[in-house]
């Protein structure tokens, strides 16, 4: 892979050499290096973790407790590492005076997120725009590229209120994208869209991963296939498996249980583990 140099990162206010705002080079858009992440006194939720992505289209499968979200809340720089290293863009996310700069370059759409319910579409993603810092001349045109994108320009000035929840799902991943991210992380993105929107979606999923690293949490190994350059097995909170998605369906026997060759690998590969059940 061909590395990367990016702008300097700067932070208004900050004080003189307080950054080292010099252009970095890096290889891999996401690298994590032993990463742990705690939740509460007890739980483990990701365990040494060692993974570096770059640009393309990445599904994140595994069971539920795998710790998929806490995965994708830490390196959307929501949650703090326990130990070993994550960086992104080349920059340790342990220094927090860079969180504001990264974040501006970071795409998040949680599971769950919250909204002013009389707020139009327009509305909300303009909110988040600004949230983003972006420059206030070229908000109006994001939000409505980023509506566009989604199919939801005919709802625009519709309320949030109103949607339908495949609808608000759909401005969710609106408002992620209306930055044009380097990093896209999406927490269960097709939850709530039917049919014919899944495969629009994985149709923007491909043309992000053109230019942007797209991470996309779910537990849809169809989504994967369809969409995905490549696939990040995750379970109990450790790397079981990444590669393409025909070495995924390659682990598989036809003894394993799946409907497709993609199931019987991610069985196969998972066999033997002990699953708790929940949600991280």
């Amino acid at each position: 892979m061909t590395p990367r140099k990016e702008p300097p990162l700067t932070v208004p206010n900050a004080p003189t050499g307080a950054l080292d705002t010099a252009p970095r080079v890096y290889a891999h858009e996401i690298h994590a290096t032993g990463l742990t992440v705690r939740v509460g006194r007890d739980r483990l939720a990701v365990d040494g973790l060692d993974l570096a992505l770059g640009t393309g289209t990445h599904g994140l499968l595994g069971p539920n407790g795998a710790g998929k979200t806490t995965l994708i809340r830490a390196l959307a720089t929501v949650l703090r590492p326990t130990g070993g290293d994550l960086e992104l863009f080349g920059h340790s996310v342990r220094d927090s005076a860079r969180h504001r700069e990264l974040r501006r370059r970071i795409g998040y759409l949680p599971q769950e997120f919250g909204y002013y319910k009389r707020f139009t579409v327009r509305e909300f993603v303009t909110y988040m725009a600004w949230l983003k810092e972006m420059p206030a001349r070229d908000i109006p045109g994001a939000v409505q590229r980023a509506v566009e994108r989604v199919g939801l320009a005919d709802r625009a000035d519709s309320r949030m209120k109103a949607l339908s929840g495949g609808m608000v799902r759909r401005v969710g991943i609106a408002q992620a994208i209306v930055n044009d991210p380097s990093v896209l992380l999406l927490d269960e993105p097709t939850v709530g869209l039917d049919p014919a929107q899944r495969l629009q979606f994985r149709a923007l999923l491909q043309e992000l991963g053109r230019e942007s690293c797209v991470l996309v949490s779910t537990h849809l190994v169809e989504d994967v296939a369809a969409a995905c350059t490549d696939v990040v097995l995750f379970d109990r909170g450790r790397l079981v498996f990444q590669g393409t998605p025909e070495a995924l369906a390659a682990a598989g026997t036809a003894d394993q249980p799946g409907d497709s060759p993609l199931e019987r690998g991610y069985s196969a590969l998972l066999s033997g583990s002990d699953h708790e059940r929940g949600s991280w």
